[in-house]
């Protein structure tokens, strides 16, 4: 008989966990509380962007192969594998992960586990939160013992998010029983058969595992970021330098980009549950580097603002900026923690006529910042600014005609918030370059 698989949580990771299930054959069904987030994937609208996922979710739930539901009971009646993909907010109250939603839905399904089932956790939550699931799963499933958990992180890219579930570059299973690896293979048979390498490990490693490749992740961003401080006072230039140390093969150049830093709804939470979380279990020395981690990387958005002050004559105070990019990186309509829209919004409190374009953003946007002024092309935003920001590297931008701009714009100066932009080129159709960290 073929696996029947549930996804507990339909927002970004539930969602496309679910679609791609569904791709890979099995009958599926996703679990939420929001009713109105389940009518409109049922209806197979995606309330959010990902490249390729709203025609997975629409082919799937034409076939009737993918559903959904606010029911547990349903859920527990129907899935043999249970993922739980709900998400894991840093608290209101401190730098710890909210875990409450992983719990009530944790609970919610093990009432109605009447019969041997796998849970799979793949929320990033703090070490050890495995291990007290489990203790419930046994505790408030009719079956007991019956329902198992095994944890399986995910490692999903914002706008890679369904190549990342189908052709992931590793798997991570967190297990204590044979039979949960051996389900979890038959989940992951193509991506195995594929050759995606498979670490099996315990569930402390497991969980450990996406917080220490956010971590270290994090700190190779914000180390660039750093040396790109001192580049600003040599008048070096950042990009040539990353170039060079890139070529390292013990460095490699990706995720060696100076500029505004990291931002989004995992990095920035995730690496301050991790330092709370080594508090909580008398280890915050080991990583008390991360506080200087984060704070290099907000430094970042403070100095976009005062070099947009600086080419704007010492103040933004009634000028025009134009802001190309707000979602926190491209191919994703995600603005969470976004190191753009930050700007921006510090930009309009020093007064400044902010004018915003995002290919995919805006909407979300306008939802935190509606006080910003909102176009639907990158040229109606630029229309007689005094500085163009880049802040969000969409290929869009990239493609962008220099000279063609230069017709609209009131003063021809752009800053490049994500040293993308080919300065050269930029500079010779009469514009004055400034990227971050660069002369």
């Amino acid at each position: 008989m073929s696996l029947r698989i549930t996804a507990i949580g339909t927002g970004y990771l539930g969602a496309t966990h679910a679609a791609c299930m569904a791709e890979l054959g099995f009958e599926v069904v996703g679990v939420d509380v929001d009713e109105t987030k389940i009518k409109a994937l049922a209806a197979g609208e995606v309330p959010f962007y990902e490249p390729g996922l709203a025609e997975l979710l629409e082919r799937h739930v034409s076939s009737g192969r993918l559903r959904f539901t606010t029911s547990f009971a349903e859920a527990g009646e129907f899935g043999d594998v249970h993922f739980l993909c709900v998400g894991t907010p840093q608290r209101p109250d401190g730098l710890a992960a909210d875990l409450s939603h992983v719990e009530a839905a944790t609970a919610a399904l093990a009432a109605h586990l009447t019969r041997p089932a796998l849970v799979v956790g793949k929320s990033t939550v703090p070490v050890g939160t495995a291990a007290r699931l489990q203790v419930m799963l046994h505790e408030l499933s009719p079956v007991g013992t019956g329902a198992s958990l095994a944890w399986n992180p995910e490692f999903l890219r914002e706008g890679h998010a369904i190549e990342d579930t189908l052709a992931p570059d590793r798997l991570v299973f967190g297990v204590t029983r044979q039979a949960d690896e051996d389900l979890l293979r038959e989940v992951y048979a193509c991506a195995l058969a594929a050759g995606t390498p498979l670490v099996t490990t315990d569930w402390a490693t497991a969980e450990l595992v996406k917080a220490s490749a956010n971590a270290f992740l994090a700190t190779k961003i914000s180390f660039i970021n750093a040396i790109a401080e001192i580049c600003e006072v040599v008048d070096a230039d950042v990009v040539a330098l990353a170039d060079a140390i890139g070529h390292d093969p013990r460095i490699g150049r990706r995720f060696l980009n100076a500029g505004l830093g990291f931002g989004g709804g995992c990095l920035p939470k995730d690496i301050r549950a991790f330092m709370a979380r080594a508090g909580e279990i008398g280890a915050a020395d080991a990583l008390s580097f991360l506080r200087e981690i984060d704070s290099i990387n907000m430094r970042r958005r403070q100095r976009a603002v005062e070099v947009t002050r600086e080419v704007a004559g010492g103040s933004v105070l009634g000028a025009n900026i134009a802001v190309l990019g707000v979602a926190f990186k491209p191919e994703s309509d995600d603005v969470r923690d976004s190191p753009a829209l930050n700007v921006a919004g510090q930009l309009q409190l020093q007064g400044a006529n902010v004018r915003v374009y995002d290919p995919k953003a805006t909407a979300n946007a306008r939802q935190v910042f509606p006080t910003l002024r909102y176009f639907d092309s990158a040229e109606q935003a630029c229309s007689k600014a005094d500085v163009v920001l880049h802040l969000t590297e969409w290929d869009e931008f990239a493609a962008l005609d220099p000279a063609e701009l230069l017709r609209i714009v009131r003063k021809p100066v752009v800053v490049d918030g994500r040293n993308t932009l080919d300065a050269a080129r930029w500079r010779q159709a009469g514009w004055t370059y400034r990227g971050l960290g660069r002369p």
